[in-house]
């Protein structure tokens, strides 16, 4: 530990504690007493907590102080060898070596390549809710908020559809604590998901070597870094990337956005009395739910934050989750308001190197899917408490049971 700091009791920001629900409580102590505070972990070990949005935002574009490179993003914890085969993703890589990266799939996200598939998805969250409606009650989680992310990466990628599934339930397994109950009985756990994976993207990659696509993992094995074709290692590491990545964060984010509706009906009904809000309230909804609630970085050098010193070597984790909540930011930051703006949100990073590359697709995907939920199902409601992700990393939820009033499919009406 680098200096004395206040001893807050109670605060705990570790994986167990997000599998009771979001700590916004901690979160506002820490923004008011303790905006960089020395979060101690079991191992006498510890790292710095950074609250409040202008710091975040600061340290995610100084990438010369603050490395993703030199020790990852992850928090260390019992699952650190779990977590190991991300490692040395794109996530964990800094400029130059991160841009070269990023550049052999950024031609896929663009705004523009985006806005080519608007259609497509608002069209896929028509179907998903025409197989849903007749029923009145459902599972949210995997037979609605899964559904549009997992099949839109996944055909981005140029996967075959059977299986698709099986890419939802490995993102959960791969990203959720050894202390989760429910994966605690996996054969293998996570590292034999991410074995299964590898082999999934070695056939893939096998695949387009001999038989092109238009898709991403043809990009990728035809893609060269410094005049070299990208190898195994690297392949399954983009891979792997690219389907956690790509379902994982926006299924949470239309999950969270689910709730946000159901515990503020008025709000729904503003959008239904008033669809121009749509717009405003796709970031209030990305705002308010932050599907990763935080990455890490590593000071390279002795430096501080708020005059507090950090040494060369630190851990230094930003938790977007509390900088979208910062009252200097936000007016009523705990309030939500599908017209709020100005919105300046980190949900999607505090920019720099590593802001999200996928963000105009969650962006459509979660506009989408939340515009026929809240226009065909006025009245579902939660039948069940949310099953929440035990993870040091992402703001999950498992499982949400939910009801509603049936109704006929589109194609009925």
């Amino acid at each position: 530990m680098t200096m004395t700091q206040p001893n807050l009791e109670g605060i705990n920001l570790l994986a167990a504690t997000w599998g009771r629900g979001e700590p916004h409580d901690q979160f506002d102590r820490l923004r008011a007493e303790a905006p960089v505070y020395w979060h101690p972990e079991v191992d006498d070990t510890g790292f710095w907590a950074l609250t409040k949005h202008a710091d975040v935002r600061a340290v995610s574009h100084d990438h010369q102080r603050f490395s993703a490179e030199v020790g990852g993003t992850f928090i260390p914890t019992s699952d650190e060898e779990a977590l190991a085969q991300l490692r040395l993703t794109i996530l964990n890589m800094d400029p130059p070596r991160h841009n070269h990266y990023r550049r052999l799939v950024s031609k896929g996200f663009t705004p523009r390549m985006i806005a080519a598939l608007v259609e497509e998805i608002e069209r896929r969250a028509v179907a998903v809710i025409d197989d849903v409606c007749e029923r009145g009650e459902v599972e949210f989680v995997e037979e609605i908020a899964a559904q549009i992310p997992v099949q839109m990466i996944c055909e981005m990628i140029g996967l075959e559809k059977e299986v698709w599934p099986r890419m939802f339930e490995i993102s959960n397994q791969l990203i959720g604590s050894r202390d989760d109950p429910d994966f605690q009985e996996i054969p293998g756990g996570p590292e034999a998901s991410a074995m299964e994976i590898y082999a999934l993207c070695d056939a893939v990659a096998a695949d387009r070597r001999i038989n092109p696509r238009e898709d991403i993992m043809t990009l990728l094995v035809q893609a060269e870094v410094d005049g070299e074709r990208l190898n195994e290692f690297d392949l399954n590491m983009f891979f792997l990337t690219l389907v956690v990545a790509g379902n994982e964060t926006t299924r949470n984010l239309i999950n969270h956005s689910m709730l946000a509706i159901i515990e503020n009906p008025d709000q729904a009904q503003r959008l239904r009395d008033d669809p121009s809000l749509w717009d405003t309230a796709t970031d209030e909804m990305l705002r308010w739910g932050s599907s990763i609630h935080n990455f890490r970085r590593t000071a390279t050098e002795d430096t501080e934050v708020r005059g507090v010193p950090i040494k060369q070597g630190d851990k230094v984790v930003l938790y977007y989750a509390a900088a979208n909540r910062d009252e200097e930011v936000f007016v009523n930051p705990h309030s939500f308001d599908v017209g709020r703006t100005p919105n300046d949100h980190l949900a999607f990073g505090g920019g720099g190197v590593h802001y999200c590359l996928g963000a105009s697709l969650a962006r459509a995907e979660i506009r989408a899917t939340m515009r026929q939920i809240v226009e065909r199902l006025p009245d579902l409601e939660l039948v069940g408490e949310p099953n929440r992700l035990h993870s040091d990393f992402v703001n999950g939820i498992k499982t949400m049971p939910v009801r509603f009033t049936p109704t006929a499919p589109s194609w009925k009406d």
